[in-house]
């Protein structure tokens, strides 16, 4: 029997990455192409075409594998799609979340949206002024909003919704552990029900400290960490485990 996966989100979080970990595991196949995502469980209308359309679309590539996975990283952000999703495949739909350090992830977004031209602030009066409150944007170009660099790091908010309607079928992982041991994603092989061993683990991950670190005052730093103080704090209580950003924050503080 076809399963079904989704990757959620966070948006530039390494979701892409972990596409790809998905995807060479011989009993799990991802939708086609990676870009642009299919965002299937947004729309009513489209959720409407049921399942049989979703498979024929979104993975006639698709041959004896198991698991079907759709990798759209604005469901996140949006709680309806949760109850789309299982209506639509089955009450056994699986979903994953990789998740960054909030800060990190802030400032890959506002460069993601300035190298596309949406964005034309600098980075610190960019962040500085989305700490007062969100910058509004045009529905009809995105599914999401381009400027909510430090609302989308929230994750705690975002991911209850998910929780609430698919339990312990949502896992979660960090990409910074993702990175650093082949561990983590054998893992996650073992959580979706496939075949830990079936792929060879890298034996050169990528190294998360190879991308600069944001270049923002300490003052602002500060304040942006007070502004994610909260939310970490929930979502280590309810993951039951500190959140590798939060260690790393920690070891700053201790050599500093």
């Amino acid at each position: 029997m076809t399963r079904h996966l989704l990757v959620i989100g966070a948006q530039r979080s390494g979701s892409t990455y972990l596409w790809s970990l998905l995807d060479r595991h011989p009993q799990v196949t991802m939708a086609r192409p990676v870009r642009p995502e299919p965002k299937v469980f947004l729309d009513d209308e489209v959720v409407r075409r049921g399942r049989d359309w979703y498979v024929a679309t979104w993975f006639p590539h698709a041959s004896t594998e198991e698991v079907l996975g759709e990798k759209s990283t604005s469901y996140i952000e949006h709680p309806q799609a949760a109850d789309r999703a299982r209506r639509v495949l089955g009450d056994d739909v699986q979903a994953v979340a990789i998740l960054r350090d909030p800060l990190q992830r802030a400032v890959s977004n506002w460069a993601f949206s300035a190298d596309n031209g949406l964005e034309q602030r600098p980075l610190a009066q960019a962040l500085t002024e989305n700490l007062e409150g969100e910058r509004a944007w045009d529905v009809g170009t995105t599914s999401v909003s381009p400027y909510a660099y430090l609302e989308r790091g929230r994750y705690v908010d975002f991911l209850e919704p998910w929780w609430e309607a698919l339990g312990d079928r949502l896992s979660v992982v960090f990409l910074a552990e993702l990175l650093a041991s082949p561990d983590v994603a054998t893992d996650l092989y073992r959580r979706l029900g496939v075949d830990a061993a079936a792929v060879q683990p890298d034996t050169d991950p990528v190294n998360a400290s190879r991308e600069p670190a944001p270049d923002l005052p300490a003052e602002l730093r500060e304040r942006l960490r007070d502004y994610f103080g909260d939310s970490d704090r929930r979502l280590a209580r309810r993951l039951g485990r500190p959140l590798p950003w939060a260690q790393d924050e920690e070891r700053v503080h201790e050599h500093g």
